[in-house]
């Protein structure tokens, strides 16, 4: 590949798309002095950063990926202020759980006043709805369990069967797709992500439950890390019929403390205001997370499910046992002797490179793994967890990781609201809908010669 030192095309700004300022904002409200991450014209970010590199993104991809920024948001705002009303959109914005704890760290704020004020300030620019994701991954996560015990089922008539890879990290799945070949795209799990199972509720189940045609929403996601603006781009992620994305626009949520920033707001004099409901009938409560230190705990939550389903094991507490470094770790079942699932969370490029070797050499003893493109987990995204020069901000990821830890667990199985949608919404839990709503395929494109002579 040799673009280890290229700057990812992904990242590079210009003058025209990209500049400092947003539209919206006086020239008073602008930075007076550089702020922790890089201005938007100046950022240079790497290779290391993304995947989403020189040889896997089209220029026609590389442009919408620069509509995505803050100035696509205030042209929606601005808009929404003239009098044409028939142009006008209804705004909503997404806040991923793996986004709150920074905002609770950086402000020295709990998780639940973070999502509170920040919702008071998105608000006070002119959005009117603002969702929690934690909902959408519910959907996926028990989407994946179900398709992990269906292809345990079938693993000795199907080829493909396992090992089975987690869909939920945008830049693993990039990589899959556009360096790896079909013998590894073939075992990524089918479930949507959670970005974009929101993007189907808030523009398929919320647009029908406000009487709004898809096209009329404006749909914002708030994420860790910049691939997500990558993944909202997908053709199967659009519907032709309303010429419209599920989400229309991925900010991270460094973005939103720029725009805090050049408006002269701080997070702890702002209002809270609490967090929408898909439902109208119901104020959202406490925040809540899913079992796993710095993800959506795919891991954690289809492995618990997969002891009890196929073997009757209830396990209560897992045990990770680190490999080769804190970043490749493995779990396992054993019953009556015998291992009978093993699992592994393999988190940042180069253990992913290492588990494709494997799997190339039919050395791979893993029926499923979480896969991260960041090393540290969806915590440590790099929309969030940098410093100005480009580096891990250690420190501000501890507090993150100390931030999420605390927040309490809900099982998918438990949320109410998910079983009721399964029957009113989707028909069903094995519906047609089910698979065309919440399911999607990966399948290999313009595939690198030389995609296993990466060096990370």
């Amino acid at each position: 590949c040799g673009l280890c030192f290229q700057e990812c095309s992904k990242k590079q700004k210009n003058d025209d798309t990209q500049s400092t300022s947003v539209d919206a904002l006086s020239p008073s409200d602008a930075f007076e002095e550089k702020n922790e991450f890089h201005t938007l014209a100046n950022a240079k970010i790497l290779l290391s950063d993304c995947l989403a590199c020189d040889n896997c993104m089209t220029s026609e991809e590389g442009a919408r990926v620069f509509q995505q920024n803050q100035k696509e948001l205030f042209r929606i705002l601005n808009l929404n202020k003239k009098c044409d009303t028939s142009k006008h959109k209804v705004l909503a914005v997404s806040i991923c759980p793996q986004s709150l704890p920074y905002f609770a760290a950086k402000f020295n704020l709990s998780v639940n006043d973070a999502a509170k004020r920040l919702c008071g300030f998105l608000k006070s620019l002119g959005v009117h709805y603002v969702f929690d994701t934690t909902i959408a991954a519910d959907f996926s996560i028990l989407e994946s369990q179900r398709e992990f015990v269906q292809r345990y089922q079938r693993r000795n008539q199907e080829e493909h069967a396992l090992p089975m890879f987690a869909s939920a990290c945008p830049g693993w799945i990039r990589y899959a797709e556009r360096v790896l070949t079909n013998l590894v795209t073939s075992h990524i799990c089918t479930a949507k992500s959670p970005q974009q199972i929101m993007g189907s509720l808030v523009k398929g189940y919320f647009a029908r439950q406000q009487n709004l045609s898809p096209d009329k929403i404006f749909h914002v996601i708030v994420a860790p890390c910049y691939d997500k603006k990558l993944e909202a781009l997908r053709e199967d992620f659009y519907t032709a019929l309303y010429n419209s994305q599920e989400v229309d626009c991925v900010l991270t949520s460094g973005e939103i403390v720029q725009i805090m920033e050049q408006k002269n707001v701080s997070m702890k004099d702002v209002t809270e205001v609490a967090v929408d409901s898909l439902f109208d009938e119901i104020q959202e409560g406490d925040v809540v997370r899913h079992e796993g230190k710095r993800s959506d705990g795919y891991l954690e939550h289809i492995f618990k499910h997969a002891a009890k389903e196929l073997f009757g094991v209830d396990v209560k507490e897992i045990t990770y046992k680190a490999l080769k470094n804190k970043d490749f770790q493995e779990v396992t079942l054993e019953k009556d002797g015998e291992t009978v699932l093993r699992f592994a969370a393999a988190y940042g490029f180069r253990n992913i490179q290492n588990m494709v070797l494997k799997m190339k050499k039919g050395k791979f003893l893993y029926h499923f793994v979480e896969v991260l493109a960041c090393p540290g987990g969806c915590l440590n995204g790099k929309g969030q967890a940098q410093t100005e020069d480009g580096k891990p901000n250690k420190a501000l990821l501890t507090q993150m990781e100390e931030v999420y830890a605390a927040i309490p667990v809900r099982l998918p199985e438990t949320n109410l609201h998910v079983q009721k949608m399964y029957q009113d919404w989707l028909e069903g839990v094995d519906s047609k809908k089910v698979q065309e709503t919440l399911h999607t395929k990966y399948s290999a494109v313009n595939q690198t010669a030389s995609s296993l002579d990466i060096k990370w």
